[in-house]
């Protein structure tokens, strides 16, 4: 995997946490610490976008859906 470096501000306290991880041995540097963060943020973000999206569904509909695949389905199954 590629990485690039990066410049970014943080808070004093935070640092001092992040710093508290890797002085602790939980993280083998600062990068470890924040490259986790960020990861963990885009997955929480991406995931309530999902159960945005999947709120609009019609689950009635949904529903109706996959009993009438599966009953379709399930005739063309072979007999054992």
């Amino acid at each position: 995997m590629s990485t690039a470096k990066v410049a970014i501000s943080i808070d004093n306290q935070l640092l001092k946490e992040v710093d508290l991880l890797v002085k602790e041995k939980i993280y083998p540097n600062r990068s470890n610490v924040i490259q986790e963060a960020v990861k963990e943020k885009l997955a929480k973000i991406t995931k309530a976008r999902l159960e945005r999206e999947c709120s609009k569904l019609d689950t009635d509909f949904e529903q109706a859906m996959a009993e009438e695949g599966f009953s379709q389905e399930i005739e063309s199954w072979p007999n054992y």
